[in-house]
């Protein structure tokens, strides 16, 4: 893949040097990405988010292009022509049979995910907004900035670690995994770990803006960090660092993460009564099933469009449409690249998101309902952090006694009875 390396770092570059103006300030594009989430006034938003949506489509023809040679090169050296086929094989799953288990899931929760997203839409975009607002705006509802006040920058770090602590984890003394939390310009406001040597040294960053996906970025990247920490030394380097995909070590991202839909959390860390707890938490179930719901309409997405990528193009429309249906928020066409991970990491996303509810089940059912806060949870996942990358997301849905499709206990948590 040496070949390819060139043109991804020039692609890489131009993004990196793009600059936008914006009310008299020029910044730089993924600056002006991060900043959207900030923006309390919702022209600004509109504004800004089509400011940066229109530098990115610019970088459209070359998305394309690097997209196509890679495809090629993948072809020619696994002798697999078909790339749907292809990443069915190396994931040992049936793409087709997963995307039609999570569309029956999303038809499940629509009605209730009606209700829930007029209700936060409402409340964290005020009731002047569009019925379907665009998606500049989701950064700004996954920060919550409404309540940013309440989930402050400052505390992000502190809270993180004190959850992790609970659970049995002191990450803050761990000498494997090395923390930048810096706010840097030009620092990605996505977040990310690097498992350079694992489990010696993992890399764990993120971008602390404000609001509650400060908290909930940290406790997604610290379930990577931990799981690679964590994994035995005396493990060969494939099962240490390597997988068939991404989807056994999200289980564990996806699983801390969800400790901030917990009630209880929100009560001890924020001093909040049971009340104010419960609609915080209520807030945090309308992200996670935004983005569930989102993340299943590109799997339908990048499903078709990779069968038929000759004629790429033609498919931002029903990019913007599938997503506008499944959501209810505007996506742009011309944004059909910029948002497509390769290697199918949808998929890897969903069945995570499947296994991390069916890991809470279990959990809910053998520690209690208190197991978000318990050491005895992190007994439990030290056990399958050690096994490294061996196992596959379907065996560990077998081990805790579950089917790979079983999508209930996903439903049921998204859907609360009324």
């Amino acid at each position: 893949m040496g070949e390819l390396a060139e043109p991804s770092d020039r692609l890489e570059n131009a993004v990196l040097a793009a600059r936008i103006e914006f009310r008299g300030e020029e910044l730089p594009l993924r600056s002006a990405q991060a900043t959207l989430a900030l923006l309390d006034d919702y022209g600004a938003r509109e504004e800004l988010g089509t400011l940066t949506g229109d530098a990115s489509a610019r970088f459209n023809d070359d998305r394309l292009e690097l997209l196509g040679a890679e495809e090629t090169l993948d072809a020619e050296l696994s002798g697999e022509a078909d790339p749907v086929g292809r990443s069915a094989g190396r994931k040992r799953i049936d793409l087709d049979e997963l995307a039609a288990a999570l569309r029956s899931a999303a038809s499940e929760q629509r009605e209730a995910w009606t209700e829930l997203r007029k209700r936060w839409a409402d409340r964290l975009l005020g009731e002047k907004r569009e019925d379907e607002p665009s998606s500049y705006h989701v950064a700004y509802l996954r920060r919550l900035s409404p309540l940013a006040s309440l989930y402050t920058k400052e505390r992000a770090v502190p809270v993180c670690l004190e959850t992790l602590t609970r659970l049995g984890f002191d990450l803050g003394a761990d000498d494997h995994i090395r923390l930048d939390l810096d706010d840097r310009p030009q620092k990605s406001p996505r977040a990310c770990v690097i498992a350079s040597d694992p489990p010696s040294v993992v890399h764990l960053i993120t971008r602390a803006q404000g609001g509650l996906h400060d908290y909930q970025s940290f406790l997604h990247e610290a379930g990577h960090a931990l799981h690679y920490a964590g994994c035995d030394p005396s493990l060969p380097y494939t099962f240490r660092r390597l997988s068939r995909d991404h989807a056994l070590t999200e289980i564990y991202s996806f699983l801390l993460e969800s400790v901030t839909r917990e009630p209880g959390w929100h009560r001890e860390h924020f001093a909040l009564d049971a009340g104010e707890a419960e609609d915080c938490a209520d807030a945090t179930r309308f992200l996670d099933v935004l983005l569930f719901r989102r993340y299943a309409a590109k799997l339908d997405y990048e499903l078709e469009i990779w069968a038929d990528f000759g004629n790429a193009p033609g498919y931002a429309t029903k990019y913007a449409e599938q997503l506008r249906a499944a959501t209810g928020f505007r996506y742009r066409p011309d944004g059909y690249l910029a948002d497509m991970d390769g290697g199918f990491y949808s998929a890897d996303y969903l069945r995570a998101w499947i296994r991390s509810a069916q890991l809470r089940a279990y959990l809910r059912e053998t520690i209690g309902p208190d197991w978000w806060e318990q050491s005895a949870t992190g007994d439990f996942l030290r056990v399958l952090f050690a096994q490294g990358t061996q196992p596959s997301s379907e065996e560990i849905a077998a081990r805790i006694g579950f089917s790979p499709l079983d999508t209930r206990p996903l439903v049921q948590e998204n859907t609360p009875a009324s």
